[in-house]
């Protein structure tokens, strides 16, 4: 005889199975244009930077690695601006076609203590692009000896632009309850520190106009749908 017990585990799984069936993605939302890859979408040359020597960084992919398993486009490129006093930007670009619990965008938070770094400030900041027109974007610094990387990101998912993991999850469960999978893309600038001063107003202002640069068909790769459209009425 089936107990009570029994009764409610099987009512309790079969709740679960059918929570689990509902947020199963059923449809796609890919803000990349079709055919486009990010050495496209991303400008080698605006305002007053342009791609240092030497081109894009190769960057090896390994088969199976976690960089390939998350990532199905990465860009990543030294760039220098026309004055001479102001220090090379290295930029990075990574762009994955489905955002789900497996796969996910990894924040620099993660990635630099990972390899040494101690993160020793972090801001979350509006990024200006225009006027009404913001970017939720993190600033921080990691520290590895003597050496200081100060770093400007942002990071879209979907429509959503999480700033922290927690705004990463909640987007990722908005769209499962939405019954899609959206893409999503990481967008870091950073440089090292020559002297005591962060250079916070640099990344912001490289990373501005580097979106300002991009071709308005490419932005909501970049941005989202709804800022590229508001910037373009700006």
């Amino acid at each position: 005889m089936i107990g009570r017990r029994d009764l409610f585990v099987g009512a309790g799984c079969a709740a679960a199975l059918g929570g689990a069936e509902f947020l199963r993605p059923r449809r796609t939302l890919r803000l990349l244009p079709e055919g486009e890859e990010m050495t496209g979408v991303i400008p080698g040359r605006f305002a007053a930077w342009s791609i240092g020597e030497g081109g894009d960084i190769v960057m090896p992919e390994t088969p199976g690695s976690l960089a390939s398993r998350l990532y199905s486009d990465r860009v990543a490129r030294t760039y220098r601006r026309d004055a001479p006093q102001v220090d090379d930007v290295m930029l990075l670009a990574a762009y994955g076609a489905a955002q789900s619990d497996l796969l996910q965008l990894h924040r620099p938070e993660v990635c630099y203590p990972a390899v040494g770094f101690t993160i020793v400030d972090r801001r979350l900041v509006s990024l200006p692009l225009a006027t009404g027109v913001t970017v939720p974007a993190v600033l921080l610094s990691a520290q590895a000896g003597s050496r200081t990387e100060d770093v400007a990101y942002w990071t879209r998912l979907g429509e959503a632009m999480p700033q922290t993991a927690g705004d990463q999850r909640w987007a990722r469960l908005e769209s499962a309850m939405a019954g899609y999978v959206g893409d999503g893309v990481l967008i870091r600038a950073s440089m090292v520190r020559q002297g005591d001063t962060p250079g916070y107003d640099t990344l912001q202002q490289f990373l501005s106009q580097m979106v300002l640069g991009t071709a308005p068909r490419d932005r909501p790769a970049l941005i989202g749908s709804m800022r590229a459209t508001a910037l373009q009425r700006a």
